[in-house]
Protein backbone atom coordinates (compact mmCIF):
# COMPACT_ATOMS: atom_id res chain seq x y z
CA UNK A 1 0.00 0.00 0.00
CA UNK A 2 1.36 3.10 -1.02
CA UNK A 3 2.01 5.55 1.82
CA UNK A 4 -0.30 8.60 2.40
CA UNK A 5 1.45 12.14 1.67
CA UNK A 6 0.42 14.66 4.43
CA UNK A 7 1.06 17.45 2.12
CA UNK A 8 0.72 17.96 -1.75
CA UNK A 9 1.80 21.00 -3.78
CA UNK A 10 4.68 22.93 -5.38
CA UNK A 11 7.98 23.53 -4.10
CA UNK A 12 9.03 26.80 -5.19
CA UNK A 13 12.74 28.81 -6.35
CA UNK A 14 12.30 31.90 -7.55
CA UNK A 15 10.41 31.17 -11.12
CA UNK A 16 11.09 27.53 -10.80
CA UNK A 17 8.20 25.30 -9.34
CA UNK A 18 7.91 21.38 -8.80
CA UNK A 19 4.95 19.60 -7.77
CA UNK A 20 6.10 17.64 -4.54
CA UNK A 21 4.02 15.33 -1.96
CA UNK A 22 5.47 15.25 1.88
CA UNK A 23 5.88 12.10 4.03
CA UNK A 24 6.09 11.32 7.80
CA UNK A 25 9.67 10.25 7.67
CA UNK A 26 8.84 8.73 11.54
CA UNK A 27 6.33 6.26 12.37
CA UNK A 28 5.02 5.48 15.98
CA UNK A 29 2.91 2.34 14.85
CA UNK A 30 5.71 -0.41 16.60
CA UNK A 31 4.97 1.56 20.08
CA UNK A 32 3.54 -0.47 22.65
CA UNK A 33 0.36 0.85 23.82
CA UNK A 34 -2.53 0.47 26.14
CA UNK A 35 -6.86 0.76 25.93
CA UNK A 36 -8.35 1.50 28.55
CA UNK A 37 -10.95 -1.55 30.23
CA UNK A 38 -12.97 -2.02 33.14
CA UNK A 39 -11.81 -3.25 35.80
CA UNK A 40 -14.37 -5.97 36.11
CA UNK A 41 -15.60 -6.63 32.85
CA UNK A 42 -12.35 -5.79 30.31
CA UNK A 43 -14.58 -3.85 27.97
CA UNK A 44 -12.97 -1.44 26.41
CA UNK A 45 -14.00 2.19 27.25
CA UNK A 46 -15.21 4.17 25.06
CA UNK A 47 -14.88 8.23 25.18
CA UNK A 48 -17.53 9.91 25.00
CA UNK A 49 -18.16 13.86 23.94
CA UNK A 50 -20.42 14.94 26.96
CA UNK A 51 -22.04 18.50 27.33
CA UNK A 52 -22.60 19.38 30.77
CA UNK A 53 -26.15 20.68 29.79
CA UNK A 54 -27.06 17.56 27.33
CA UNK A 55 -24.88 14.91 28.30
CA UNK A 56 -24.03 12.82 25.93
CA UNK A 57 -24.21 13.66 22.62
CA UNK A 58 -23.24 12.81 18.89
CA UNK A 59 -19.84 13.77 17.53
CA UNK A 60 -21.62 15.42 14.25
CA UNK A 61 -22.96 17.72 16.41
CA UNK A 62 -19.96 18.63 17.14
CA UNK A 63 -18.24 22.37 16.03
CA UNK A 64 -15.06 24.34 16.49
CA UNK A 65 -15.33 27.50 18.49
CA UNK A 66 -12.66 29.97 19.62
CA UNK A 67 -12.40 31.34 23.23
CA UNK A 68 -11.86 34.90 22.72
CA UNK A 69 -13.12 35.71 26.43
CA UNK A 70 -13.25 33.23 29.49
CA UNK A 71 -16.25 31.06 28.64
CA UNK A 72 -16.87 33.45 25.58
CA UNK A 73 -16.77 31.60 22.42
CA UNK A 74 -17.17 32.10 18.76
CA UNK A 75 -18.03 29.40 16.23
CA UNK A 76 -15.48 28.84 13.36
CA UNK A 77 -16.65 26.67 10.89
CA UNK A 78 -15.17 25.01 7.72
CA UNK A 79 -15.67 26.93 5.05
CA UNK A 80 -14.18 29.96 7.59
CA UNK A 81 -10.87 27.70 7.63
CA UNK A 82 -11.25 27.59 3.59
CA UNK A 83 -11.57 31.19 3.37
CA UNK A 84 -8.00 31.69 4.74
CA UNK A 85 -5.90 31.11 2.33
CA UNK A 86 -2.19 32.10 1.95
CA UNK A 87 0.50 30.78 -0.15
CA UNK A 88 1.97 28.23 1.73
CA UNK A 89 -1.26 26.41 1.57
CA UNK A 90 -0.30 25.16 -1.92
CA UNK A 91 3.12 26.48 -2.19
CA UNK A 92 6.84 25.93 -0.37
CA UNK A 93 8.27 29.07 -1.42
CA UNK A 94 12.41 28.57 -0.44
CA UNK A 95 12.82 32.55 0.92
CA UNK A 96 16.27 31.77 1.89
CA UNK A 97 19.68 29.64 2.18
CA UNK A 98 21.31 28.78 5.21
CA UNK A 99 24.38 26.90 6.55
CA UNK A 100 23.17 23.31 8.09
CA UNK A 101 25.19 24.15 11.83
CA UNK A 102 23.58 27.10 12.06
CA UNK A 103 19.84 25.35 12.90
CA UNK A 104 20.28 25.61 16.67
CA UNK A 105 18.87 21.63 17.07
CA UNK A 106 16.31 22.65 20.19
CA UNK A 107 14.19 24.51 17.11
CA UNK A 108 13.98 21.19 15.16
CA UNK A 109 10.68 19.47 15.29
CA UNK A 110 9.02 16.95 12.63
CA UNK A 111 11.11 14.79 10.32
CA UNK A 112 9.71 14.69 6.52
CA UNK A 113 10.14 13.09 3.30
CA UNK A 114 9.98 14.88 0.37
CA UNK A 115 9.10 13.33 -3.04
CA UNK A 116 8.01 14.08 -6.62
CA UNK A 117 4.58 14.42 -7.47
CA UNK A 118 4.43 12.34 -10.31
CA UNK A 119 6.82 11.70 -13.73
CA UNK A 120 6.71 14.78 -15.03
CA UNK A 121 8.43 16.56 -11.91
CA UNK A 122 11.67 14.36 -11.57
CA UNK A 123 13.76 16.42 -13.60
CA UNK A 124 12.65 19.64 -12.07
CA UNK A 125 13.24 17.88 -8.80
CA UNK A 126 16.63 16.39 -9.14
CA UNK A 127 18.07 20.17 -10.47
CA UNK A 128 16.92 21.12 -7.11
CA UNK A 129 18.42 18.42 -4.88
CA UNK A 130 21.51 18.00 -6.49
CA UNK A 131 21.56 22.13 -6.38
CA UNK A 132 21.31 21.73 -2.55
CA UNK A 133 23.38 19.03 -2.07
CA UNK A 134 26.70 20.43 -3.62
CA UNK A 135 26.09 23.79 -2.00
CA UNK A 136 25.69 21.95 1.09
CA UNK A 137 23.19 24.49 2.32
CA UNK A 138 19.65 24.04 3.80
CA UNK A 139 16.56 26.12 2.33
CA UNK A 140 14.09 27.76 4.58
CA UNK A 141 10.96 27.70 3.28
CA UNK A 142 6.87 27.44 4.55
CA UNK A 143 3.98 25.67 4.59
CA UNK A 144 0.66 25.00 6.51
CA UNK A 145 0.03 21.87 8.37
CA UNK A 146 -2.55 20.91 10.32
CA UNK A 147 -3.87 24.52 10.46
CA UNK A 148 -0.66 25.88 11.37
CA UNK A 149 2.01 27.86 8.79
CA UNK A 150 5.31 26.26 9.66
CA UNK A 151 8.92 27.45 8.90
CA UNK A 152 10.88 24.52 7.36
CA UNK A 153 14.23 23.51 6.73
CA UNK A 154 14.85 21.75 3.51
CA UNK A 155 18.06 19.75 2.17
CA UNK A 156 18.84 16.57 -0.14
CA UNK A 157 18.71 13.21 1.50
CA UNK A 158 19.75 10.20 -0.81
CA UNK A 159 17.50 10.68 -3.78
CA UNK A 160 15.06 12.84 -2.54
CA UNK A 161 15.07 15.45 0.07
CA UNK A 162 14.68 15.62 3.79
CA UNK A 163 11.95 18.21 5.20
CA UNK A 164 11.79 19.11 9.03
CA UNK A 165 9.47 21.98 10.54
CA UNK A 166 10.52 24.33 13.06
CA UNK A 167 9.50 25.28 16.31
CA UNK A 168 8.11 28.92 16.64
CA UNK A 169 10.56 31.16 19.20
CA UNK A 170 7.50 31.37 21.42
CA UNK A 171 7.54 27.81 22.14
CA UNK A 172 10.71 27.28 23.20
CA UNK A 173 11.69 28.42 26.82
CA UNK A 174 14.56 30.22 27.83
CA UNK A 175 17.60 28.86 29.75
CA UNK A 176 17.68 31.30 32.60
CA UNK A 177 15.27 29.86 34.87
CA UNK A 178 17.15 26.42 34.66
CA UNK A 179 20.56 27.36 34.28
CA UNK A 180 21.02 30.52 35.48
CA UNK A 181 21.89 29.47 39.47
CA UNK A 182 24.39 27.00 38.48
CA UNK A 183 27.66 28.47 38.33
CA UNK A 184 29.97 28.91 35.84
CA UNK A 185 33.47 28.10 37.74
CA UNK A 186 36.62 26.85 36.06
CA UNK A 187 36.57 22.85 36.88
CA UNK A 188 40.19 21.27 38.23
CA UNK A 189 42.28 21.06 35.55
CA UNK A 190 43.27 17.91 36.28
CA UNK A 191 39.90 16.23 36.49
CA UNK A 192 39.08 18.08 33.20
CA UNK A 193 41.83 16.21 31.36
CA UNK A 194 41.18 12.83 33.22
CA UNK A 195 37.10 13.76 32.34
CA UNK A 196 38.39 14.64 28.31
CA UNK A 197 40.58 10.97 28.55
CA UNK A 198 37.29 9.56 29.47
CA UNK A 199 35.57 10.87 26.37
CA UNK A 200 38.15 9.34 23.97
CA UNK A 201 38.42 6.14 25.45
CA UNK A 202 34.50 5.78 24.50
CA UNK A 203 34.61 7.63 21.36
CA UNK A 204 32.56 5.28 18.26
CA UNK A 205 30.86 5.69 15.54
CA UNK A 206 26.97 6.71 16.38
CA UNK A 207 24.43 3.70 14.36
CA UNK A 208 20.60 3.98 16.32
CA UNK A 209 20.44 0.20 15.88
CA UNK A 210 22.76 0.08 18.97
CA UNK A 211 20.26 2.04 21.26
CA UNK A 212 17.61 -0.36 21.57
CA UNK A 213 14.51 0.53 23.69
CA UNK A 214 15.30 -1.61 25.95
CA UNK A 215 12.58 -0.60 28.55
CA UNK A 216 9.88 -1.19 25.41
CA UNK A 217 11.51 -4.59 24.83
CA UNK A 218 11.55 -5.61 28.77
CA UNK A 219 7.73 -4.61 28.58
CA UNK A 220 7.34 -7.17 25.85
CA UNK A 221 8.90 -9.61 27.05
CA UNK A 222 6.62 -9.58 30.23
CA UNK A 223 3.12 -9.91 28.02
CA UNK A 224 4.55 -12.81 26.20
CA UNK A 225 5.17 -14.30 29.67
CA UNK A 226 1.62 -13.20 31.00
CA UNK A 227 0.05 -14.65 27.86
CA UNK A 228 1.83 -17.87 28.74
CA UNK A 229 0.30 -17.62 32.23
CA UNK A 230 3.50 -17.36 34.01
CA UNK A 231 4.14 -14.88 36.57
CA UNK A 232 6.66 -11.93 35.24
CA UNK A 233 9.99 -12.08 36.56
CA UNK A 234 10.88 -8.86 38.16
CA UNK A 235 13.63 -7.36 37.48
CA UNK A 236 15.21 -5.73 40.28
CA UNK A 237 16.54 -1.98 40.04
CA UNK A 238 20.38 -1.63 40.22
CA UNK A 239 21.09 -0.51 43.79
CA UNK A 240 22.78 3.03 44.06
CA UNK A 241 26.52 3.30 44.77
CA UNK A 242 28.47 4.75 47.79
CA UNK A 243 29.52 8.44 47.37
CA UNK A 244 33.04 8.50 46.51
CA UNK A 245 35.51 11.17 45.52
CA UNK A 246 35.05 12.61 41.97
CA UNK A 247 38.65 12.40 41.26
CA UNK A 248 38.72 8.38 42.40
CA UNK A 249 35.77 8.06 40.33
CA UNK A 250 37.28 9.73 37.25
CA UNK A 251 40.06 7.80 37.69
CA UNK A 252 38.64 4.27 38.55
CA UNK A 253 36.67 5.31 35.08
CA UNK A 254 39.01 5.99 32.64
CA UNK A 255 41.04 2.25 33.93
CA UNK A 256 38.02 0.45 33.78
CA UNK A 257 36.72 1.65 30.17
CA UNK A 258 37.50 -0.14 27.16
CA UNK A 259 37.21 0.99 23.83
CA UNK A 260 34.29 0.04 21.19
CA UNK A 261 34.84 -3.46 19.98
CA UNK A 262 35.92 -3.59 16.18
CA UNK A 263 34.04 -5.95 14.38
CA UNK A 264 35.45 -9.29 13.01
CA UNK A 265 35.33 -10.00 9.55
CA UNK A 266 35.11 -13.58 8.04
CA UNK A 267 38.60 -13.39 6.69
CA UNK A 268 39.55 -13.11 10.55
CA UNK A 269 38.29 -14.95 12.49
CA UNK A 270 38.46 -14.36 16.55
CA UNK A 271 41.10 -16.25 18.37
CA UNK A 272 39.83 -19.64 20.24
CA UNK A 273 40.83 -19.27 23.94
CA UNK A 274 43.35 -22.30 23.73
CA UNK A 275 45.19 -20.13 21.04
CA UNK A 276 45.42 -17.09 23.15
CA UNK A 277 46.48 -19.02 25.86
CA UNK A 278 49.33 -20.19 23.71
CA UNK A 279 50.39 -16.73 22.36
CA UNK A 280 50.58 -15.57 25.96
CA UNK A 281 52.78 -18.13 26.86
CA UNK A 282 55.14 -18.27 24.22
CA UNK A 283 55.20 -14.53 25.01
CA UNK A 284 56.45 -14.74 29.00
CA UNK A 285 58.80 -17.33 27.15
CA UNK A 286 60.20 -14.96 25.25
CA UNK A 287 60.26 -12.45 27.53
CA UNK A 288 62.36 -14.79 29.78
CA UNK A 289 64.97 -15.73 26.98
CA UNK A 290 65.92 -12.35 27.31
Amino acid sequence: MAPRASWKGYLKLSLVSCPVRLYPATSTSERISFNQLHKDTHNRINMKPVDPELGLVERSDLVKGYEYEDKKYIIIDEADIDSVKIESNHTMNIEAFVDKDSVDVIYQDAPYYLAPDGAMAEETFAVLREALRKSGKLAIARLVLSSRERVVTIGARENGMFVCTLRNPSEVRGTSEYFGNIPAGNPDPEMLELAEALIKQKLTTFDPKNYEDRYEIALMKMIKEKLKGHKPIIAAAPERGNVINLMDALKASLGQAKPPAKSKTKAEPAEKPAAKLAAAGSGKAAKGKK
